[in-house]
């Protein structure tokens, strides 16, 4: 029986760690765990106490032995270059390809209000994501939709996509994969802080989509007033749209409980959880006082 090396970080690869430890156990041979000081947690921790739990052999990436080449290697949430036989090299990536090729999928696709998200493993190839597919795993979703709860979703999802090539390895068969079909391929491109920033001259269902896919664990979604104040927006409901003679998006039109009802392109949107950006961190922006105000 071949074994699996995991290349792992984040949450993901934590979540992972955890099914495969309780349902196919021997197939892990060993576990090298990134670390990335830019994550507010990249649960290398969790990973390396459970790895000690449950008497499996790490080392943090860095400090791995050599792989030998037959072995098979699943890589999730992994940055960097891992140097193996492509058809042993399992790739997770975080769309159902050849769609959302590329960076931010997960985000990207609930931008966009996609009805399914799901996770890809796919042989590695000298293009990115351009590998054989071995296997996916989608949920259907329904919007408003939070990034936290898509996260969650899209996890279990990892999870079983694992568990099932697992359940392949174990059983002593070869993984093989399918060419993915070139003419349905589309590309997921990255994002920067612009891509925060909320454009009120889009649809409230558009607006309220961006909001929830930047949230946390991400930066959230970014504006300004008129008097230069920068916001975070965390939260916002649809209200019913009013026929506006002159539709100047980004102004107040309705104040409730001091919660501001602003003009999108079409609908309208209740800010209802939104903090100042200051010097120190942030602090709670609402509720306002002023109703002469324009977000842009």
């Amino acid at each position: 029986m071949s074994n699996a090396v995991l290349y792992i970080m984040t949450q993901k690869g934590f979540e992972v760690l955890r099914r495969l430890t309780s349902t196919y156990p021997g197939v892990i041979e060993r576990v090298v765990i990134g670390k990335d000081s830019n994550i507010e947690n990249d649960f290398s921790e969790e990973i390396s106490v459970h790895c000690r739990a449950a008497g499996i052999a790490f080392d943090f990436r860095g400090a791995e032995p050599a792989l030998r080449g037959g072995e098979y290697v699943f890589a999730i949430s992994w940055r960097w270059l891992i140097k193996h036989p492509v058809e042993r090299l399992i790739v997770f990536h975080d769309s159902p390809l050849p769609r959302y090729r590329g960076f931010a999928p997960l985000v990207n696709m609930l931008v966009n209000g996609e009805k399914e998200i799901g996770v890809t493993a796919l042989f590695g190839a000298s293009e990115y994501d351009r590998g054989h597919i071995i296997g996916q795993q989608t949920s259907p979703v329904t919007y408003p939709l939070k990034i936290a709860d898509a996260i969650e979703l899209n996890n279990r999802n990892y999870c079983d996509l694992a568990e099932s090539i697992a359940a392949r390895i174990a059983a002593g068969e070869e993984i093989v994969g399918v060419p993915q079909k070139e003419a349905n391929a589309t590309y997921s491109i990255w994002r920067d802080d612009d891509d925060y920033a909320i454009d009120w001259s889009k649809s409230a269902e558009e607006i309220q989509r961006l909001v929830d896919a930047v949230g946390s664990p991400y930066l959230g979604a970014r504006c300004r007033t008129s008097k230069g104040q920068e916001l975070i927006v965390e939260n916002v409901e649809m209200v019913e749209d009013v026929h506006c003679e002159i539709r100047d998006v980004g102004k107040v039109i309705f104040m409730r409980e001091g919660r501001p009802t602003v003009i999108c392109g079409s609908g309208l949107l209740e800010l209802t959880d939104v903090w100042l950006v200051t010097e120190e961190g942030r602090e709670p922006f609402l509720p306002m006082k002023s109703f002469r105000v324009r977000f842009c």
